[in-house]
């Protein structure tokens, strides 16, 4: 059993709860991208359109997939300091990645489908536009930001690559080959995943359920430790 440091502790008891609040923010955008209309990918005036008719599931969505960067920042936090006997470095250059992606993705304000902060404050305006010249101009503006929010960008190629370099941490770690081999696999694929996401359509959702499974797991091992536990049960 590693030699803990008490003091961590309720950092690590933080990424645990932290964890377990990434799992849900993924598990309901996803049972909605299945049972709820979703924006379409192009077509500021259709998005606008769709955000006035479907605020509860627009807002659920967005405030989910962009609202994922605060607690995988925590986990990203911690996980490195449970790791750092075994393989010190390699969990720093993770945590590193982990932190700078998650921090991207909140200053950027969106994620695909089509959800962007700002889409839905130009939703109101088209709403309450009274001209064809105004509905144009604010169509045109929606645009940018559909472009903005669906474009492959660095962000999340670094989540999948900080995942991948954790994982590999924790094969000399207290984790156990499983549960690192299942992160091995969930940080490769996602960073193809993410660098493809326009070519592979729904075959993303292999990666996006993979992602709360490695986080689940992560955040069972934080759990063990902050009680003072030794191996955690995910071999």
């Amino acid at each position: 059993m590693p030699n803990e440091n008490p003091p961590w502790r309720p950092l690590y008891a933080a990424g645990a709860a932290m964890a377990l609040v990434f799992i849900v923010m993924c598990v309901v955008p996803i049972a909605l991208v299945f049972s709820a209309p979703q924006p379409p990918s192009t077509g500021g005036a259709a998005v606008l359109d769709y955000i006035a008719s479907h605020k509860a599931v627009y807002w659920t969505e967005y405030l989910c997939f962009v609202g994922l960067c605060i607690p995988a920042l925590v986990v990203f936090l911690a996980l490195p300091l449970l790791l750092r006997d075994a393989s010190g470095p390699l969990a720093a250059a993770g945590a590193l990645f982990g932190i700078v992606s998650e921090t991207l993705g909140l200053a950027a304000n969106g994620s695909p489908p089509s959800l962007h902060g700002g889409l839905i404050h130009l939703s109101a305006q088209y709403a309450a536009a009274v001209t064809d010249a105004q509905r144009r101009a604010l169509s045109t503006a929606a645009e940018g930001f559909i472009a903005t929010a669906n474009a492959v960008n660095a962000i999340g190629i670094l989540t999948a690559l900080a995942i991948l370099l954790l994982s590999i941490a924790m094969l000399k770690g207290i984790y156990g080959k499983p549960a690192a081999v299942i992160g091995i696999v969930t940080g490769g694929l996602g960073m193809v995943f993410e660098a493809l996401r326009d070519q592979i359509g729904m075959l993303y959702a292999v990666y996006g359920c993979l992602l709360p499974l490695w986080f689940g797991m992560a955040g069972w091992g934080l759990l063990r430790a902050s009680r003072g536990g030794g191996k955690p049960a995910v071999r």
